[in-house]
């Protein structure tokens, strides 16, 4: 299920923001500027927020350009 990142108070978005970001591991130096960039796509429109009901599990999706 597309979730448009409007719908989240930006504490929320950034919270699942970071979780995702930190899924691969990353310094903790990067992860600001990671999350920052990821929020940024999403704002663009250049990713999507999507949510799978079966598993209850949030992931972004980049587009292709």
């Amino acid at each position: 299920m597309l979730i448009p990142p409007s719908q989240l108070t930006s504490d929320t978005l950034r919270a699942v923001v970071e979780e995702f970001v930190s899924r691969d591991g990353t310094e903790l130096t990067d992860i600001d500027i990671k999350i920052q960039q990821v929020l940024r796509q999403l704002e663009v429109g250049r990713a999507e927020l999507h949510y799978d009901d079966r598993t209850q599990t949030t992931t972004i999706i980049f587009k292709d350009r």
